[in-house]
C-alpha cells in the first residue's frame, strides 16, 4: 500500500529528498507562491512549524496559477526566508495538475478523502494534512489560513 513515504522530491537547493525521511511526522504539505495574494500565509505556516516540533510543513512552490511564482529555486529561497524567515523545508517547484502533475500530488489528490477527493488543485496554498502513517487525513482550501487547521494538527499529533 502506498503512503507519502514512498515518494521522492527535489528540494530547493536541487537534492532528491526520501520523504521516508519524515516517518513517523505529520506533515502538512502545501502548495504555495511568491506572488500571490495569499502569500503571507507563509507566515501562519511557519508559526504552525515551529510550535509542533512533530510537525513538519513541506512547501512545493507552483507556478500553474496566475504565474505567481515565476522565480527561480534560488530566487524562491531566498524570498522565502527574508520575507518569512521559512524554516521549513521548501522543495523545487513543481505542477499540482495537468499532464506534469509530479506523482506526490497525483496520489494526493487521489487519497485524500472528503469531496475534494480526485479533484484538482484549485490555486495556491492548498493544503493536504497527512498523519504519521503516510496516509492522508484531510485536504483544505487555498483561503484556509493555517491557524484554522491547528485542532486538527493537534489531533494527528496526539496532542
Amino acid at each position: 500500500m502506498t503512503t507519502v513515504h514512498d515518494f521522492t522530491a527535489t528540494t530547493i537547493d536541487g537534492t532528491t529528498r526520501a520523504l521516508k525521511d519524515y516517518a513517523g511526522k505529520v506533515l502538512l504539505i502545501v502548495n504555495t507562491a511568491s506572488a500571490c495574494g495569499l502569500t503571507p500565509q507563509y507566515e501562519g505556516l511557519e508559526a504552525l512549524h515551529k510550535a509542533h516540533p512533530d510537525l513538519v510543513v513541506l512547501g512545493f512552490p507552483c507556478n500553474q496559477f496566475g504565474a505567481q511564482e515565476p522565480g527561480t529555486e534560488k530566487e524562491i529561497a531566498l524570498f522565502c526566508e527574508t520575507h518569512f524567515a521559512v524554516s521549513f523545508p521548501m522543495f523545487a517547484k513543481i505542477d499540482v495538475n495537468g499532464e506534469g502533475t509530479h506523482p506526490l500530488y497525483a496520489w494526493l489528490k487521489a487519497e485524500t478523502p472528503g469531496e475534494e477527493k480526485g479533484a484538482e488543485i484549485g490555486w495556491n496554498f492548498a493544503k493536504f494534512l497527512v498523519g504519521r502513517n503516510g496516509k492522508p487525513i484531510a485536504r483544505y482550501a487555498p483561503r484556509t489560513s493555517p491557524a484554522d487547521i491547528e485542532a486538527d494538527i493537534k489531533s494527528a499529533l496526539g496532542a
